[in-house]
């Protein structure tokens, strides 16, 4: 079996799952175009290659969380120096060939590998063959290479097969919640999630935030700011919690309880703009899917007012 002799993982993050951290994506069991996660849900991405455990702010980022080795072994690679910034089309060719931004390999043996991605420049602390013990400091989550949101991308292979640590024996049947799989303790799986949040300058139909019409990149003062969250298989009980903060800090927060919610869904807040107008620059607005105090999901989305 793929997982006989494969090393346990410890979480490659120093944070707390569903307090100031959660699982957004993990490998695609799909093997053709199509994307399905481990439990045969949707939080995955077509041919995505490992598991993304997401901080819940850039403000998190900036004061630094750290990256560590999962399981004990020998660093084979290292890169370092691209710069952490979120990924646009102007920046796509860029980070072509580093697309895993400031990144750690090591080595445990065997044929196992495990990979570690989009950490902040200037933050990696290891070199190559550097003997590593669980938990060893890697680095620190930034923003670099292919991704806009700050967050650990753990990849693990053998023989350089992707290999899934929650359901290490089989992608290609649904797993199961109940069990860790490669993981030392378990990690919490939630069908639910958030497809996308956005900014408008006006409550959207749900055709157009489906379709990513709804999204709005720039303001005038004078023009509401309404951000929204589309959201998959809540329960009733979860919130969506809105936030938003411009260049004078916070502009509205909104805790809004899900009663009846339906498969897919979507809300929005926000606020007509203030007498004189919104302050120029940029906002940032946060939606987080939540249940009993557990985050599930949160998404972000950034709109600049101009002068």
């Amino acid at each position: 079996m793929a997982a006989a002799d494969a090393p346990r993982l410890s979480l490659p993050i120093d944070c707390e799952p569903g307090k100031t951290c959660y699982v957004e994506d993990y490998v695609d069991a799909d093997p053709g175009p199509g994307k399905r996660d481990f439990m045969c849900g949707l939080k995955s991405r077509d041919a995505h290659r490992g598991t993304d455990i997401v901080l819940l702010s850039f403000d998190a980022m900036t004061a630094g969380v750290d990256v560590l080795a999962a399981a004990p072994g020998v660093v084979a690679a290292t890169r370092d120096g691209v710069p952490d910034q979120p990924v646009t089309p102007a920046t796509r060719d860029s980070i072509k060939g580093r697309e895993c931004g400031n990144a750690v390999r090591i080595d445990h043996g065997d044929g196992w590998q495990t990979l570690y991605c989009h950490m902040k420049s200037g933050s990696v602390q290891v070199r190559k063959g550097d003997q590593l013990e669980r938990g060893a400091v890697l680095g620190e989550v930034g923003l670099s290479g292919l991704t806009n949101v700050p967050h650990v991308h753990i990849g693990m292979l053998k023989d350089g097969k992707v290999i899934d640590p929650f359901n290490p024996e089989d992608r290609n049947t649904c797993g199961t919640a109940s069990g860790t799989g490669l993981w030392d303790s378990v990690l919490a799986y939630h069908r639910a999630g958030l497809f996308t949040a956005g900014f408008s300058t006006t409550v959207p139909g749900f055709d157009a935030v489906k379709s990513g019409a709804a999204r709005a990149a720039t303001a005038r003062p004078d023009q509401p700011l309404v951000l929204y969250g589309h959201a998959f298989y809540a329960e009733p009980g979860d919130q969506l919690i809105f936030t938003a903060q411009g260049p004078e800090g916070q502009i509205f927060r909104q805790d809004i309880t899900l009663d009846d919610p339906q498969a897919q869904l979507f809300r929005a807040f926000g606020r007509k703009a203030p007498a004189a107008g919104w302050p120029a620059g940029a906002y940032r607005g946060y939606v987080r899917l939540q249940r009993d105090q557990e985050v599930l999901a949160l998404r972000h989305a950034d709109i600049t007012v101009a002068p």
